[in-house]
């Protein structure tokens, strides 16, 4: 059984950093596609960045390109976030997917529960 479980969410000034954890157990998939996902009140969920470990492939949505990295350690993946906004804060989820990327939420099975960001000064 596959389970994901984030931490690292908290409240920040604009311009400051965070570092997102996301711990993993179960994930067996020969094609495994990770991602990060976040959601303000009334908006759609959308990707922010997606990552095939085996290939190396990542992607970055355009709004945090250049802020936000990737960064894996067996089991923890983690989302380096630096010069945050206020329209960074949303409920950030890590994700999991047999197969190859994709950046719909649809597409991915397996989710943790959730961390919450804020960024306000």
């Amino acid at each position: 059984q596959v389970h994901l479980m984030e931490s690292g969410g908290g409240s920040v000034q604009p311009g400051r950093s965070l570092r997102l954890s996301c711990v993993t157990s179960g994930v067996t998939y020969s094609t495994l596609c990770m991602g990060w996902f976040r959601q303000a009140p009334g908006t759609e969920r959308k990707a922010v960045a997606l990552i095939n470990p085996t290939s190396g492939y990542v992607w970055y949505a355009d709004s945090v390109k250049g802020r936000f990295t990737w960064s894996r350690d067996d089991a923890n993946n983690s989302l380096n976030m630096n010069d945050l906004k206020p329209e960074d804060t949303a409920m950030y989820y890590c994700a999991a997917r047999s197969g190859n990327c994709a950046s719909a939420p649809t597409a991915f099975s397996n989710w943790g529960q959730g961390t919450q960001v804020t960024v306000s000064s």
